[in-house]
C-alpha cells in the first residue's frame, strides 16, 4: 500500500490576476512538467509550516499572508499525494528559480506554458473564479430595479451570479433569466440558474446551482459546464466532490432574512467544517465585502450574497 505523502503548494498571486509556475528539472520526476511551487511537509511539521520553508529555500522568499484553500488528492506512479493548496498574495522578495529549471507567471484562463502536472487541472479551474458569487433577488427588488443593480454591478466587475427567483413566477422567472443571462454573457460573466436544468439550457446559461435538497438526491453531475451547490455541513461537502461539482456554498455564516429559522454557523464552525475543502467553497449567510478577509482566513474561496452585492464594489 502506497504511503500518503503531504506535500504545500503555493498559489503565489500577484495584484494583476498573475500566480506563479516553475517547471520542474531534469532529474526530477516528471522533468519538464510546470507545476505550483511547494514541497513535502516534513514529520511534526504543519502544512503552513512546510509552505514558508519550501518558498524559501525554493524561491528565496518569505511569504507574509497565506490562505488555506484547497486539498487535492493524486496518486502518480511514484508517490500518493496531498496537496494542501494555499494562496499566498503577500510575500517579501523577488522570486528566483533555486531547483526549477524556469519561471513563468500565468493566468488561469490563458496557460502559455505546458504541460501542467496532472493533479493541477482542477485547480486552474477553480482559480478562474472570482471571489464574489453575486444571488439575483428579482422578487423583492423588481425586475426593472434588479437588472438596473445587475447591470451597475457588472460595469464594477462582478463576474459570477446565481439566478434564484423563487417569489417570480415561472413566466417572470423565465423572461428574467433570458434577460440577465444575456446581460452577463455581454460582459464575459458567468451565470448559474438555480435548481432548474431545463431553464438554464433555455437561456443558454453557464450551469445550474444545486439545492440542498437536490444536492442530497444527485446520483451524478448534471451536463453542465459549470455546477454549483449549497451545503449545509462537512458531508454535504463532500458529496459535493465526489460528484464533480465545480464549486459550493456554505452556510448560514451570519443571521440571514433570506432563512431566518436556520441557526448560524459563526466563523469558527464554519472553519471548521471547511478544514479540508476539496473544492472551493463560498461563505453564505449575512456576507458583504467587508468579510472576504475571514472569509479567506477560515480557507473560503469567497463569499456569496443576496443582498449586500448589490451595493459592493466588486474585485
Amino acid at each position: 500500500m502506497t504511503t500518503l505523502t503531504h506535500v504545500a503548494a503555493a498559489v503565489i498571486e500577484r495584484p494583476d490576476g498573475r500566480f506563479l509556475l516553475g517547471q520542474r528539472a531534469s532529474g526530477t520526476f516528471y522533468p519538464g512538467y510546470w507545476e505550483f511551487p511547494g514541497g513535502k511537509v516534513e514529520p511534526g511539521e504543519t502544512p503552513h509550516r512546510a509552505l514558508v520553508r519550501e518558498l524559501a529555500e525554493e524561491l528565496g522568499i518569505q511569504v507574509e499572508t497565506a490562505y488555506p484553500w484547497l486539498v487535492r488528492e493524486h496518486r502518480y506512479e511514484h508517490a500518493h499525494v496531498r496537496l494542501h493548496f494555499f494562496r499566498v498574495p503577500c510575500w517579501q522578495g523577488e522570486p528566483k528559480d533555486r531547483v526549477h529549471a524556469a519561471l513563468a507567471w500565468q493566468r488561469a484562463d490563458v496557460l502559455d506554458v505546458a504541460p501542467m502536472l496532472p493533479a493541477n487541472a482542477p485547480v486552474l479551474r477553480a482559480l478562474s473564479l472570482p471571489p464574489v458569487y453575486a444571488i439575483t433577488q428579482a422578487g423583492n427588488l423588481g425586475i426593472d430595479a434588479q437588472l438596473l443593480a445587475l447591470v451597475q454591478a457588472l460595469e464594477r466587475g462582478l463576474r459570477l451570479v446565481q439566478i434564484r427567483e423563487p417569489k417570480l413566477d415561472p413566466a417572470q422567472r423565465s423572461a428574467f433569466a433570458h434577460a440577465a443571462t444575456d446581460m452577463c454573457r455581454h460582459y464575459g460573466a458567468r451565470v448559474l440558474i438555480n435548481g432548474d436544468s431545463a431553464l438554464a439550457l433555455a437561456c443558454g446559461a453557464d450551469g445550474v446551482h444545486l439545492s440542498n435538497r437536490q444536492l442530497s438526491t444527485a446520483t451524478a453531475r448534471p451536463d453542465f459546464p459549470w455546477v454549483a451547490a449549497s451545503c449545509h455541513d462537512a458531508t454535504d461537502l463532500r458529496r459535493a466532490a465526489d460528484l464533480g461539482l465545480d464549486f459550493a456554498v456554505l452556510g448560514p455564516v451570519k443571521p440571514t432574512p433570506t432563512h431566518p429559522a436556520a441557526m448560524p454557523l459563526g466563523w469558527r464552525s464554519f472553519a471548521a467544517r471547511l478544514r479540508m475543502p476539496h473544492l472551493p467553497v463560498f461563505a453564505i449567510g449575512g456576507m458583504s465585502e467587508s468579510d472576504l478577509e475571514q472569509a479567506w482566513r477560515c480557507g473560503a474561496h469567497g463569499v456569496a450574497a443576496i443582498r449586500a452585492v448589490w451595493q459592493m464594489p466588486e474585485r
